[in-house]
């Protein structure tokens, strides 16, 4: 088969594999923070938004955020992998704004985010995934 050939023989393209190799282990990364942030959200802005609404917020924001990475890196292809890095490029771009915010001005958030102190709460892993994926997605564009 060739590099355009599906499982049916048709000359259809397929997408290409971003989960292989180190692809596997940033989908499974990026699934336990899906979990863990909207997880977490769900329950503070559920029992307790008026406490700290801007940062449960940016918690689901991370969440959503931290989805559509996932189903990007799963989905595959080159459209994929595009918009998957752009999503990585904005997801640094937000845990070291709100890092630095939570660092400058702690009092703006009477409660931790998932990007607060650059995810000290989440083993720095907020700050360290978006990096990973972008090296990770530049790699695997095509030739």
């Amino acid at each position: 088969m060739t590099a355009t050939d599906n499982a049916t023989g048709e000359g259809a393209p397929t997408r290409q594999k971003l989960i292989t190799g180190p692809g596997i282990l940033l989908v499974w990364l990026y699934g336990v923070m899906v979990v863990g942030a909207v997880s977490r959200s769900v329950v503070q802005i559920a029992t307790d938004f008026d406490r700290a609404p801007l940062a449960y917020t940016l918690s689901a924001l991370a969440g959503v955020v931290y989805g559509f990475i996932t189903y990007s890196l799963v989905r595959g292809g080159n459209t994929a992998r595009r918009a998957a890095l752009v999503c990585c490029a904005a997801e640094l771009v937000g845990v070291l704004t709100v890092g630095t915010w939570t660092l400058l001005e702690p009092s703006a958030f009477p409660d931790a985010t998932v990007w607060s102190d650059y995810g000290m709460g989440y083993l720095f892993i907020p700050v360290l995934l978006p990096v990973t994926g972008m090296l990770w997605l530049r790699r695997a564009r095509p030739a």
